[in-house]
């Protein structure tokens, strides 16, 4: 796993500039690569954005419609959106052909098992399958699993 820490100061305003433009994580990963000659997989590209406290530019699609109190929320297709949170755990010990491992829930109360493998590699594995968690809920899963693995060393 790639560290923060490996990286020059330069390297890191560069990080800071290019996500200030605009760049995405896999933008970011792609020009560490060819500016500095540093290859690190997405999930290591995620790691450091979060480390670094880098701040990722969404695009803005159309302002958010006022909703009514007491109004229920819904999504586009009419089903209600999940209010929950999201909730990860590491295993004591990890299920086979993985570094480390854990449970997830999402904040609909779908649950999945998620694994890095000795390559870095992150893998999920829903427990309802085909299903696909929200960017929302993906994005605190991915916050919540970086403290949990470098409060445990990883």
């Amino acid at each position: 796993m790639f560290s923060a820490s490996k990286l020059t100061e330069d390297q890191k305003a560069d990080l800071h500039r290019w996500a200030s433009e605009g760049a995405s994580i896999a933008d970011l990963q792609k020009q560490l690569k060819t500016e500095h000659g540093i290859g690190i997989t997405y999930m290591d590209a995620r790691f450091l954005v979060l480390d670094l406290n880098i701040e990722i530019q969404e695009e803005k699609d159309e302002p958010a419609q006022a909703v009514e109190e007491g109004a229920e929320v819904t999504a586009a297709d009419g089903a209600p959106l999940p209010t929950g949170d999201v909730s990860v755990s590491v295993d004591s010990v990890a299920v086979p052909g993985a570094m480390v491992s854990g449970k997830v829930v999402f904040s609909d109360g779908e649950t999945a098992i998620w694994a890095i493998d000795q390559y870095g590699r992150p893998g999920l594995d829903p427990d309802t399958p085909g299903y696909r968690p929200s960017q929302e809920d993906v994005a605190s899963f991915q916050k919540q699993l970086s403290e949990l693995l470098r409060k445990q060393g990883f």
